[in-house]
């Protein structure tokens, strides 16, 4: 008995040391950061944030919605996607690697420790905290922000720190929040936002807490490092360790569609035959279709390898 009360109080003791060291950081250390992400053992930003592959997050823009739901459902990861988005550029498809911050209704004594630590960690000082995570930024990341749905008051950016914004990173922003100046930033070439909404209003009793730690959106869970994928259907957040194989799942998946619904339009298959586990003079059709293949979306070493691991 006394053993284990002791053991608790340890452990207890080492929680709220760490939730000290913690409170007293605006980002995590480049350790504390790693540590969210064992599972990745790819390239990192200094930050310590995952850095996937450009040419991963290229492809991952033609993967749809649904099959990167799927893969990461079967996966265990349930909670990584959020819909109902206002967006700046709807017929475009933004991919990127996410940089967290979060914000919170303004209490006067925390935002005040919050600045001294940003002074302190010679974070820019001119202008409002909503600037600091936007110095970070790197090309190809997108700022993930959650400023928990306020609308009214709660504006985040307009179009001169979307400017910015965009010079940093040549992508946009995903806000649980809103925007001002929607024509200013509808006007900036590349950039783009999903937002929950915009109003006139520049940003009051709110402020920002943390940067690049563990956020939530919606019904989503992302960290720092995240591969990001929106479009018009909505916003899924990719843990960077499983991005290649999502990625190849999702090319494999749809050329297996393309070759079906090409089979279907020649009738050489039933729809049942199609629609179900397919036999072995239809594995072999596609293998064959396959093998002739220019167009492919990923490299012909890489699905060769994939197709050793394929259990029709």
């Amino acid at each position: 008995m006394q053993k284990s009360l002791c053991k608790s109080l340890i452990i207890g003791l080492a929680f709220m040391i760490s939730g000290q060291i913690t409170a007293q950081q605006i980002s995590p250390t480049v350790e504390q950061v790693k540590s969210l992400s064992p599972e990745w053992t790819g390239e990192r930003f200094p930050d310590g944030r995952p850095k996937v592959p450009d040419a991963l997050l290229k492809r991952l823009s033609e993967v749809s919605m649904e099959e990167a739901w799927g893969y990461l459902r079967n996966k265990g990861y349930q909670n990584q996607f959020e819909n109902d988005w206002i967006i700046i550029d709807d017929e475009s498809v933004m991919t990127g690697r996410a940089v967290t911050a979060q914000y919170m209704p303004l209490r006067a004594d925390f935002d005040n420790l919050v600045k001294k630590i940003g002074k302190e960690e010679g974070r820019v000082q001119s202008g409002g905290t909503n600037s600091w995570p936007i110095d970070i930024l790197q090309e190809g990341d997108i700022y993930v922000a959650d400023s928990y749905g306020k609308i009214v008051d709660g504006t985040l950016i307009g179009d001169n720190l979307g400017n910015a914004i965009y010079a940093k990173s040549k992508r946009g922003v995903i806000f649980y929040g809103s925007v001002r100046d929607m024509a200013g930033l509808t006007a900036i070439e590349g950039f783009n936002g999903w937002i929950k909404g915009h109003d006139p209003s520049y940003i009051q009793q709110m402020m920002l807490s943390t940067i690049n730690y563990p956020i939530r959106i919606g019904r989503a869970t992302v960290l720092p490092g995240d591969a990001v994928l929106a479009n018009k259907y909505g916003v899924i957040f990719i843990p960077a360790h499983l991005l290649a194989d999502l990625v190849i799942n999702a090319e494999f998946i749809m050329l297996r569609d393309e070759f079906g619904i090409q089979r279907l339009k020649e009738g050489k298959y039933a729809a049942g035959e199609i629609d179900s586990r397919w036999n072995e003079t239809i594995v072999n059709d596609f293998l064959e279709w396959l093998r002739t293949k220019e167009d492919l979306p990923m490299s012909r070493s890489e699905l060769d390898e994939f197709l050793k691991e394929r259990n029709w």
